[in-house]
């Protein structure tokens, strides 16, 4: 991972903006004012939550515009074009644009057998040299595919955070992270390096807003899910489709509970949804022969491939009926996913956990239970309408009272800074490097639960002290491999009247010009929304 150098410069305003920071703590912003909802404090308010900060002009934007008008457009992003050059760059991302399968075929090195045929045959059948080919050819097999990985993940990683910082839809871009996070897959295992910004791009994104059995559904047929969660090994007890004991080891011996368990902990039920195990038994049972096409131990028709390139091997099914939170499933096939599902996302635990989850998410650590119980109610009305529930959540007493805070995880952090700097950058290696070192390398949280969204989880003395390097960095416009302006720090604090206290611009007046727009963006302020 790019490591970006720190030069004398940096180093004394990260010490002298750190000395400031850490003074102060990490403080809540001040009280805003309670007046009418197009005040500019509460404009700001509204778009350090709904979107991933504001830009200079952005509150006066939505000031002309109206508040109610611009959430409207934001629950709609269609309604909102894009830039045309955001536009151009995602259109020739290869990462985000191609199908798992055909990703797969230009992107999974395979030892080249006929290859290493000739060489051996070459050698004059020399043990030795026979292993040392051996060696030779995994060697550089291992060095293509990581070329390869390294290309897709550099592509996946440019697209998510150039739309974050420069996609006026911005709620998508918010909800899309959310639900990654909610469904998420790790970059960091085998065969997901290839298709991570395809599921994000695929299964994530046109669902955001929709109903939520829906992205239940694209999710669990996405191969990037299927294989992180090895359900694409998940077969009937009998099932081997490569009996012959001269062929290799079948994977296929039965039932792998992995997905169906995670499918209910963490996607739909929650933890304390009141399934047992009998339950992810159940579902794993009706999840059998749901894998990839490279899983099958056979050649597959087009006319075999499901949604994303998923593959129903109904030899490796279980067709017995089965009992799903009390509810029989007749043993039909494929059909049998679909069913699950609906009951799984029909649940009052459902809609609870995923109404908990966007209170969570978008007002306090520790959410008013009356907003999660409306949020709740209003997702067994809706049928799990997403769109619904925001709409409900964004005009709700608790989303614009000012006693809740929340404070931002490092990509929040980031993409917040680089939007009230106002910069476009054009390599985000620096970007990445931050992320890592803040402990939020992105697209790799190796766990299922997704990285945490609370203060505990990322308020660190250390992980507090790269923030305010990378606000250096961004402020002085010093970041390695981009050649930016300067931030301007009137206009970051123009942006965002109201926001910064008394102390921290008295600190900020008080500073030399090149520290100022470090320190508002390293301020204690900043951190939250």
């Amino acid at each position: 991972m790019f490591q970006a150098k720190r030069s004398p410069f940096v180093v004394g305003v990260v010490t002298a903006t750190s000395a400031f920071i850490l003074s102060m703590g990490v403080q809540p912003p001040p009280v805003l004012s309670q007046t009418d909802a197009n005040s500019d404090q509460k404009i700001l308010h509204m778009l350090n939550r709904v979107t991933f900060g504001p830009r200079p002009g952005d509150v006066d934007d939505v000031k002309k515009m109206g508040v109610d008008k611009f959430l409207e457009q934001q629950l709609h992003p269609d309604t909102i074009p894009l830039p045309a050059a955001l536009t151009a760059s995602l259109s020739s991302n290869v990462a985000i644009n191609t199908d798992p399968i055909e990703l797969a075929r230009r992107f999974y090195v395979k030892t080249d057998r006929k290859k290493k045929a000739r060489v051996v045959e070459a050698t004059a059948n020399s043990t030795e040299e026979q292993k040392q080919t051996s060696i030779d050819l995994k060697k550089e097999q291992s060095s293509k595919r990581k070329e390869a990985y390294a290309t897709l993940y550099t592509e996946s990683t440019d697209a998510k955070i150039r739309r974050a910082v420069e996609s006026p839809r911005q709620l998508q871009e918010v909800m899309v992270d959310f639900w990654f996070n909610h469904f998420n897959i790790s970059n960091n295992k085998g065969r997901d390096r290839m298709w991570t910004g395809a599921y994000e791009q695929q299964a994530i994104r046109p669902y955001a807003l929709g109903k939520f059995h829906e992205l239940v559904m694209a999710t669990s047929h996405h191969p990037a899910m299927l294989f992180y969660l090895d359900n694409w090994q998940n077969s009937k007890p009998e099932s081997d489709p490569t009996p012959n004991p001269n062929r290799k080891k079948s994977k296929f011996k039965g039932l792998n509970e992995n997905y169906a368990r995670e499918l209910m902990e963490l996607h739909t039920l929650g933890v304390d949804g009141g399934y047992t195990q009998k339950d992810v038994i159940e579902l794993a049972r009706v999840l059998t022969g749901l894998g990839l096409a490279a899983g099958t131990g056979r050649k597959v028709n087009k006319s075999e491939l499901g949604q994303f390139g998923s593959v129903f091997d109904s030899k490796r099914h279980d067709f017995g009926d089965k009992v799903l939170l009390g509810h029989t499933i007749k043993g039909s096939g494929e059909a049998e996913i679909g069913q699950a599902v609906n009951i799984l996302c029909s649940s009052p635990a459902t809609a609870h956990h995923i109404s908990y989850q966007l209170a969570q998410y978008f007002v306090a650590d520790a959410p008013p239970k009356p907003l999660v119980d409306r949020l709740t109610s209003t997702y067994q009305k809706t049928d799990g309408d997403i769109t619904a529930m925001l709409g409900q959540l964004f005009h709700s007493p608790e989303f614009w009272d000012t006693k809740y805070i929340k404070y931002k995880n490092p990509f929040r952090y980031v993409v917040s800074s680089m939007r009230a700097a106002n910069v476009s950058l054009t390599d985000y290696k620096p970007v990445l490097s931050s992320l890592k070192q803040q402990g939020m390398p992105l697209y790799a949280c190796l766990t299922p639960d997704g990285y945490k969204n609370t203060q505990e989880a990322w308020l660190s003395p250390s992980s507090l002290l790269r923030r305010i390097q990378f606000a250096t960095s961004i402020g002085s416009g010093r970041l390695a491999n981009n050649n930016v302006d300067p931030a301007d720090s009137k206009e970051i604090s123009n942006s965002m009247k109201g926001l910064f206290e008394a102390k921290t611009l008295n600190v900020v007046a008080s500073s030399p010009p090149n520290l100022r727009s470090a320190v508002l963006l390293g301020s204690p302020e900043f951190m939250n929304y």
